[in-house]
């Protein structure tokens, strides 16, 4: 994970585009859904940890899954682009 994904999961985290919310939240509850049921999931862990976090990659899922240019570390996800109807012209 390269660092501007690191910033893109976190803005979008926390100051998502108006234009793009829907979409990001949209995409971060499918893959959210799909890393609560993965063993690398943090809650599956012990962890010093408090935050939800990928004990493969050690990402904070929160920016993570909102992050639309990354990907799931053992592929259970894809980066995806923002279709045409979410873009403005």
């Amino acid at each position: 994970m390269s660092l501007n994904q690191v910033i893109e999961g976190w803005k979008n985290h926390l100051l998502p585009e108006e234009r793009n919310r829907t979409f990001i939240e949209y995409v971060a509850n499918k893959r959210m859904s799909i890393c609560k049921e993965c063993m690398h999931h943090s809650k599956n862990h012990k962890t010093l940890r408090p935050d939800a976090h990928c004990i493969s990659c050690g990402c904070t899922l929160a920016a993570k899954t909102k992050c639309l240019t990354c990907e799931c570390p053992i592929k259970k996800w894809m980066a995806t682009d923002i279709p045409e109807e979410y873009e403005t012209t």
